[in-house]
């Protein structure tokens, strides 16, 4: 009797502690649903951002240094390593345009050119300037589940939304089940073609119970030994941006 009575007392511990209905809620869990907290966590309102990309091509190893500002589909980097120091990037709303300081140089990025990659990393244009959330561009699938480094996810199929121009037709995105965070994405062309391969190396917390990549690496499978890894070294959530700060005078 008193070993029924014990039982009966941890199981109503686990209920009241949320054990149960958290379980509950993890697996009624829609694609959307889950997306949506994804979202919540790696949509940048308005913030600002220092990193690093490492750049490995054929055995050969670039750095290049940023930062950036971005405020809701708007953003503005600029490099800082010596080599490109001054370049900026500017990207308002659909239009991207790109700095040169040594020739003074303004230069009107579109078209198949988003796709090439930016600063010759494995980050196309598109990569770096995607600046919507996953939920307004894609419809998903929720595939299964799978262990990634240790971290079980959600394995959710993405394709692109017929009135909505995404970087890429087709994502399969593996997902932290507890830091609902991305660790894991494949990138396909309409034909079904693999085309890109991002893994996350590193995540962190942000105040706010908010998780956050901070080192990532892109690798292109049509380029042969190529690959590129951005650290994030600085990322401050809800910065104050003057809307004079991502302009096309401030380019210049």
């Amino acid at each position: 009797m008193k070993k029924v009575v014990f039982t009966l007392l941890i199981l109503s511990l686990f209920l009241v502690s949320g054990g149960y209905s958290n379980c509950v809620l993890a697996a009624e869990l829609t694609a959307e649903e889950i997306m949506e907290r994804v979202d919540e966590n790696e949509y940048l309102e308005s913030a600002r951002m220092e990193a690093k990309m490492i750049i490995e091509d054929r055995g050969r190893e670039t750095i290049k240094e940023m930062y950036s500002y971005t405020k809701g589909e708007n953003s503005l980097s600029e490099f800082t390593n010596p080599r490109d120091r001054g370049t900026r990037y500017l990207k308002l709303g659909d239009d991207l345009w790109m700095y040169f300081p040594a020739a003074e140089d303004l230069v009107s990025i579109s078209g198949h050119m988003m796709r090439e990659g930016m600063m010759g990393s494995d980050f196309s244009y598109e990569d770096i300037m995607e600046s919507q959330r996953l939920t307004e561009l894609y419809n998903f699938e929720l595939q299964g589940e799978e262990v990634i480094n240790g971290r079980d996810t959600y394995v959710v199929s993405a394709v692109a939304r017929e009135d909505k121009d995404a970087s890429y037709y087709q994502r399969k995105i593996w997902i932290d089940q507890e830091r609902f965070v991305i660790l894991k994405e494949e990138y396909f062309s309409t034909g079904g073609r693999l085309l890109k391969v991002m893994e996350v190396k590193e995540v962190k917390e942000f105040p706010g119970q908010r998780w956050f990549p901070v080192e990532v690496v892109m690798n292109n499978k049509l380029k042969a030994e190529s690959k590129t890894t951005l650290q994030i070294k600085e990322l401050d959530f809800d910065y104050d941006i003057p809307e004079s700060k991502i302009s096309l005078e401030t380019l210049e």
